[in-house]
């Protein structure tokens, strides 16, 4: 039996359209989109001993993580006999930045005994094949900023940074942190990144089966927004969501979307 350790965001829901039956495991504070019908378990973060072994009572043996997650506030007074002994371990990896933690959550799931399932191996299709995914031209400039900015996040990677950056014309305008990248891109105004370059890529030492990128109609409606002119992702590295429409949207707003090799 698959249970989504679910955030916000589309994610969850093409999850389920794959695995209709699997548990729904919303953290308190995250709201989880899911269709009707879809079962679902609250849960707080200082419970999460319990939950373990509540998922184990109910004959769960995978667990895919899908959604975008804050980082929770922990109140030590509600924390459980059975998640106490896990606090250390995962306070220590939440210091050290969002990779490391992401990593212990993961070592503590396989730990525990269940098998870690990626959002993608469910849903094949969320990774589009290489190449142009609209009708707007991807242009020799466009190229250029992109590996410009495949540099870029190399170098943000090493400093678990974030996912994303922007680039006009050789320059980086902005790098995605902790906020995110519709954050990122709700930040740009006044044209400074007007005719510029989203790229999105996992980081390269990142474990893909969980935090995955991810954009969808509404990462190119913010790129829009913030007047760029195309978005390039990482083939085999970051999924979209909603693919007919994110491509509408690129078209629409005269956006040229890349899917590089």
């Amino acid at each position: 039996m698959l249970a989504l350790l679910a955030g916000t965001g589309a994610l969850p829901s093409a999850i389920l359209a794959h695995r209709p039956e699997a548990l729904v495991c919303e953290m308190a504070g995250v709201p989880v989109t899911a269709p009707e019908g879809a079962a679902r378990l609250g849960y707080r973060i200082e419970t999460l001993g319990t939950l373990l072994a509540d998922l184990h009572a109910r004959g769960v043996d995978e667990i895919c993580l899908a959604g975008a997650m804050t980082r929770p506030e922990i109140d030590p007074a509600a924390i459980d006999a059975a998640t106490a002994p896990l606090v250390p371990r995962l306070m220590a990896a939440m210091g050290q930045g969002d990779d490391a933690t992401l990593r212990a959550v993961m070592a503590l799931l396989e730990g525990e005994g269940f098998a870690l399932r990626a959002a993608h191996e469910i849903a094949p299709e969320l990774l589009p094949d290489p190449g142009p995914m609209g009708a707007v031209p991807f242009t020799p400039a466009h190229e250029a900023d992109a590996e410009r900015a495949a540099s870029i996040h190399r170098a943000m990677a090493q400093a678990d940074v974030g996912q994303a950056c922007v680039v006009r014309g050789g320059l980086c305008i902005a790098v995605e942190a902790l906020p995110g990248t519709d954050w990122m891109l709700e930040s740009l105004s006044g044209g400074m990144a007007s005719g510029g370059l989203l790229y999105k890529a996992p980081k390269p030492a990142q474990d893909r089966r969980a935090d995955l990128p991810v954009i969808g109609p509404g990462t190119v409606e913010g790129a829009a927004r913030a007047g760029l002119s195309a978005v390039a992702i990482e083939a085999g590295g970051v999924m979209v969501l909603d693919r007919d429409a994110t491509v509408a949207v690129a078209d629409r707003f005269g956006i040229a979307l890349m899917v590089r090799a």
